[in-house]
């Protein structure tokens, strides 16, 4: 059965979209531990920090409302000025930070605590929310970019988290369902527990068809047609932007996806071929299932993409 964008917007609002409530609830806690944060970084640590900025999923309002397979994390971004971007490493940052955090929280244990390729985690059991703290040294010379470092390689990569959230606003003007799609791409992807697919690259395919397609068609055809793509393209080709520079790195990762804010970073570099090919087989049986789907009104195997929890009745 063909799915009306009425009753995909209703199964985004109950069941995908993060509620309003929880929202406000996971700003106060971010908030409060950004507040402390900051004031043990300025009093015990030589660190300047020149903004902080909510990142990520939680700030292009594209995160899923927890559930046991939808976790949920919020990233704040922590500029810091004053460190020699050639010299300074991750690691050194995110140690720092990691004691403080342990400093913070003395009744939360030590295994709450994470220090990952480019973040020191936090998660807080009460609420099941995650906060990645991510220290980026500001680029003096460019307004909200600055240069992440990769505590395993050692390699930077220059971002901006505000122009992040603006391409997807930029996208959102352009079409007012394209954060539903985004939302139900990633339930897709955990359903499917597709994990090397993140949901920056799912982003930014959606931005590319949205860009490649314009913003015409159902929700349905519109998410059918990420799935096809996938399926059709394998992910073998560059996909860029409007918003990148024309000098591009050359890149010979088995699934190129740039950066629109940054045109030497592939944001997929890290999926190898093998999860690539999991990728298009996934992409492939679910677009399968939903033409089936809608073609031989069989409603039950939209829960084939989207889990048992696949709704579009009211609440």
């Amino acid at each position: 059965m063909a799915l009306y964008d009425a009753e995909l917007r209703r199964y985004d609002s109950n069941v995908l979209r993060l509620p309003a409530d929880k929202r406000t609830e996971y700003h106060q806690q971010v908030d409060r531990l950004i507040t402390n944060l900051c004031a043990n970084i300025r009093n015990k640590t030589d660190i300047k920090i020149t903004k902080v900025v909510k990142a990520g999923s939680f700030a292009k309002f594209t995160i899923l409302r927890r559930t046991k397979v939808d976790p949920v994390d919020v990233d704040v971004v922590f500029y810091i000025e004053g460190k020699d971007v050639d010299a300074e490493t991750l690691e050194s940052l995110s140690e720092q930070i990691h004691d403080l955090l342990i400093e913070q929280y003395p009744n939360k244990s030590v295994e709450h605590f994470e220090i990952q390729r480019k973040a020191a985690t936090v998660r807080f059991v009460g609420s099941g929310l995650s906060v990645d703290i991510v220290p980026v040294v500001a680029n003096e010379s460019r307004e909200g970019y600055g240069w992440q470092f990769d505590i395993h390689d050692g390699s930077r990569m220059e971002t901006c988290a505000p122009c992040q959230i603006q391409f997807v606003r930029d996208r959102k003007a352009v079409d007012k369902d394209y954060r539903t799609l985004v939302r139900l791409a990633k339930k897709w992807r955990n359903h499917s527990e597709l994990k090397p697919l993140k949901s920056f690259a799912i982003e930014l395919i959606l931005a590319f068809l949205l860009d490649k397609n314009g913003p015409g068609g159902s929700i349905e055809r519109k998410f059918c047609d990420f799935l096809l793509y996938i399926a059709q393209s394998g992910l073998k080709e560059r996909i860029s932007f409007p918003e990148n520079s024309v000098f591009f790195s050359s890149f010979d990762d088995p699934v190129v996806i740039i950066d629109p804010v940054c045109s030497s970073n592939n944001v997929a570099s890290r999926i190898s071929e093998t999860e690539r090919q999991q990728i298009v087989a996934a992409a492939t049986e679910a677009w399968e299932a939903a033409h089936f789907a809608s073609v031989e009104n069989e409603p039950e195997h939209w829960k084939d993409i989207f889990g048992p929890r696949f709704s579009t009745e009211d609440v």
